[in-house]
């Protein structure tokens, strides 16, 4: 039995060494705690995060820095939320850090050059300040650095601050409109804006037709409403023409606004559709002579006309008149004429030529001739 069991652990060894290619361990005697411990390699690694300029370089994009503080009471101060709303009266400044800052601000601030708003430049930061607040002030403040190589700036898109301001003013729940009734041109090719816009955030706004008396659903379709902007038509069509007005309740309490006239224009927007006439262009010594100038073009785009003609070059006095007014073509269809009249008086030799007229508007410009000669 003995014999067997030696031949056993025999071939026992013989295995282990096959496998592991070394001899198989000998008795030893068991460890004392703590001795010829094994450190464990399986050590957490912490992944790498990359710094912001490693991240902005992976997408390419540039990272936003908000640049603008509001100043309150006492040398306090707060990073403006997206909206804040603040009671008419009230001082409004607002920082930005930067030794070359832009503003922009409501445009009814800009149109009167009110002297209750200071725009001040100082060695680290730019200043706005806002005095005697009205409701007539709300609307967004925003500024930017600049990136300046001489007298050329442009904006630093990563460095910007934007607040939108609701200054609340009692009995006004709209800001107020510098008229009683205004117009409002629906184009096919682009959003038209029915520009009621509220003082408190919290106020509900409707959209109304005078005539028909009925509500206008802001369906989130055809028409949205915007508290920035207004109830904005996304598709405007003739259907939409016609007067109307908004609603505002708020805190118990309702308002109309101002009323809007909305024109459906059929003009397409482009460069000037330019013609030119003469009253005459078989002229004699002493006659007086007329060219008109004429554009047909949207309602609400203006057009700049300049002149070239025979006598310029020797100074010789001219008349130039120009005037514009709207036309309704039918089917609620606009459109504005926009001339221009060059007159001469007592024509001379001088006056013999070419007169030409270039039309101009934002989209482009065109250039017509006709010729006066004597007969």
């Amino acid at each position: 039995m003995k014999v067997w069991l030696l031949l056993g652990l025999l071939l026992l060894h013989e295995a282990l060494e096959d496998v592991t290619g070394q001899q198989p361990p000998k008795n030893k005697r068991p460890k004392e705690p703590g001795e010829n411990r094994i450190k464990p390699t399986n050590k957490k690694v912490k992944p790498r995060i990359p710094k912001i300029k490693d991240r902005d370089a992976a997408d390419g994009t540039p990272k936003t820095q908000s640049i603008m503080i509001q100043m309150l009471e006492k040398g306090r101060f707060q990073k403006p939320a997206a909206t804040l709303s603040l009671t008419a009266g009230q001082t409004l400044e607002l920082r930005c850090k930067g030794n070359k800052i832009g503003w922009s601000y409501p445009p009814y601030l800009d149109t009167f050059k009110d002297s209750r708003l200071s725009v001040r430049q100082h060695e680290r930061y730019g200043q706005l300040t806002l005095v005697n607040s009205t409701a007539a002030d709300t609307g967004e403040f925003s500024c930017w650095g600049q990136l300046c190589q001489g007298y050329v700036c442009r904006k630093d898109e990563t460095k910007t601050g934007s607040t939108y301001i609701f200054f609340t003013e009692k009995g006004e729940l709209f800001v107020p409109s510098p008229s009683y009734f205004d117009v409002v041109y629906l184009n096919p090719d682009r959003q038209a804006v029915v520009p009621c816009r509220v003082t408190v955030l919290s106020a509900r706004v409707t959209l109304h037709r005078e005539f028909p008396a009925k509500e206008i659903p802001a369906n989130g379709t055809d028409i949205v409403y915007d508290m920035k902007r207004g109830f904005v038509y996304l598709q405007p069509h003739s259907d939409h023409q016609g007067v109307v007005y908004c609603k505002a309740e708020a805190g118990g309490k309702s308002q109309i606004s101002v009323k809007y006239q909305l024109l459906y224009v059929e003009v397409p927007r482009g460069p000037p559709s330019t013609t030119i006439l003469a009253s005459s262009n078989k002229v004699r010594s002493g006659d007086d002579i007329s060219v008109l100038c004429t554009v047909l073009g949207e309602p609400d785009v203006e057009v700049e006309f300049r002149w070239i003609y025979p006598g310029q070059k020797d100074e010789r006095p001219v008349t130039i008149q120009d005037t514009w007014r709207l036309i309704h073509r039918g089917l609620g269809h606009t459109t504005r004429i926009s001339q221009s009249i060059l007159t001469v008086e007592d024509v001379a030799t001088t006056d013999v030529g070419y007169y030409i007229c270039t039309a101009r508007n934002l989209q482009g410009e065109t250039t017509v001739a006709t010729t006066v000669e004597f007969s």
